[in-house]
């Protein structure tokens, strides 16, 4: 099986740059949330359609990010402008 309708996007979630990965193999699609700094991949979608694979990886990422702890002067956290 190939993967195809493959999309790759950064956006900006709760303070993080993160890299969104969405490609369809079958009947299915994966999406794949990472931090655009690091490259650390955490949360991971699955649905019948882009848009539900991506709400349910963005949730959990949301979710995870909202938990992580910033520590003042760290590289990975981006400064308020």
């Amino acid at each position: 099986m190939q993967a195809q309708d493959f999309t790759r996007r950064t956006l900006e979630l709760v303070g993080w740059s993160l890299l969104v990965e969405t490609y369809r193999a079958g009947a299915t699609y994966y999406t794949t949330v990472s931090s655009a700094d690091a490259g650390a991949r955490f949360a991971r979608g699955e649905a019948a359609s882009r848009e539900e694979s991506e709400r349910i990886a963005l949730e959990k990422a949301e979710k995870w990010l909202g938990q992580t702890r910033r520590f003042p002067g760290s590289d990975a956290v981006k400064k308020p402008q």
